[in-house]
């Protein structure tokens, strides 16, 4: 069965299917809550019927963006709404995450978590285990692999045109001196950067190059209780991802919130040249008028020493997450994340601790 991004896929007749819009309930009406997941959902053409917060001030937002969805304050109480919605999202505080899963995995009710499932591996592999005895069907929002710099990488890599890579480099930074007053820079336990943006670093690691077979870290705490300088060195078994060449691929990966010069966002190097993408959203950079000459409809550009040329851009973007959820919730195709992904994710950032904090590297 083949499946379109509009939500529509094709029955065995070669007609389009079409699935109806979903009923969502989302668990924490917050910066990810509204800002992300209502937007997106909104976008794909879904309407939310319920919000779990405790926040008088989210709850007049909520009241105002979805008039006629039901407000409740504990998720018991939003459990007992199964009628009203199809698919709980929750996009609440990461230490959180494991609990509420589980909750929502023993009461049958499908759901979509926010990454991380969990703060380690086996919080992650527990709301695995709780989904799978009862039955719940669950996916995990890494929505990063929407993103046009990942779905043109991934392009570009099919078609061959950087030669057998070896090297994925990628940077995650802003320039935030002054933190923000939140739970993802304050929080001991579910906060910091390792956390917060480590799951897409690794997450889009692995998706283009294959299982991490050793990992090698540093982080610190420049201006947070927790991480908000973390550099990852993954390596990733030969011949695996959409590279298929012969080396071992090494990711490098670094995440900052107090970057004066951010970038290059990516820069993948390959016998056959290199892909590189000089900004990324709104962060400030140096680098910006590199890209002033990029041509519309291009994203990033393939480099060979001082020759450049404009890539297309892949179709796609970060809605087409919440484009999938419909046929996977009607069992016409599969999960838009698999979670044991996630679990694969939470076990290399378990490994990025251990070895920022013995200063060697992890064998997985």
């Amino acid at each position: 069965m083949a499946e379109h991004q509009d939500g529509t896929d094709l029955t065995a007749d070669g007609e389009a299917r079409v699935h109806p819009p979903l009923r969502i309930a989302i668990v924490g009406y917050g910066g990810a809550g509204r800002e992300i997941h209502a937007r997106l959902a909104a976008e794909a053409g879904h309407t939310v019927t319920a919000v779990l917060t405790r926040d008088s001030g989210r709850r007049n937002q909520a009241a105002g963006d979805w008039p006629g969805a039901r407000l409740v304050g504990d998720l018991d109480e939003l459990i007992e709404l199964r009628p009203r919605f199809d698919v709980v999202v929750v996009a609440s505080p990461t230490a959180l995450h494991a609990e509420q899963a589980a909750r929502l995995a023993r009461a049958g009710v499908p759901f979509v978590l926010d990454k991380p499932i969990g703060v380690d591996a086996h919080e992650a592999r527990a709301v695995v285990a709780e989904a799978d005895a009862a039955g719940t069907p669950f996916t995990v929002f890494q929505n990063r692999r929407w993103d046009p710099e990942q779905l043109t990488l991934a392009a570009l890599l099919e078609r061959g045109e950087l030669g057998d890579v070896h090297t994925f480099e990628r940077h995650w930074e802003r320039w935030r001196p002054v933190p923000r007053k939140r739970w993802k820079e304050n929080d001991r336990n579910g906060g910091g950067l390792l956390l917060d943006l480590g799951p897409h670093l690794v997450d889009s690691a692995t998706q283009l190059f294959g299982r991490v077979t050793s990992v090698w870290a540093q982080t610190r705490a420049l201006t947070t209780p927790t991480e908000d300088d973390v550099f990852l060195v993954l390596e990733h078994e030969p011949g695996g991802g959409l590279a298929a060449g012969p080396h071992a691929v090494v990711s490098r990966l670094w995440a900052g919130s107090v970057v004066g010069a951010p970038g290059p966002r990516t820069r993948v190097l390959g016998t056959g040249g290199a892909y590189l993408v000089t900004t990324f959203e709104q962060d400030a950079s140096p680098l910006e008028r590199f890209d002033d000459a990029a041509p519309a409809g291009t994203h990033g550009w393939l480099t060979r020493g001082r020759d450049r040329t404009a890539v297309p851009a892949a179709d796609g973007g970060h809605a087409d997450f919440y484009r999938a959820l419909a046929p996977w919730l009607a069992g016409d195709a599969p999960a838009p994340v698999d979670p044991t992904d996630a679990v694969r994710t939470a076990e290399v950032l378990d490994a990025a601790r251990a070895s920022a904090r013995d200063g060697r590297r992890i064998s997985l």
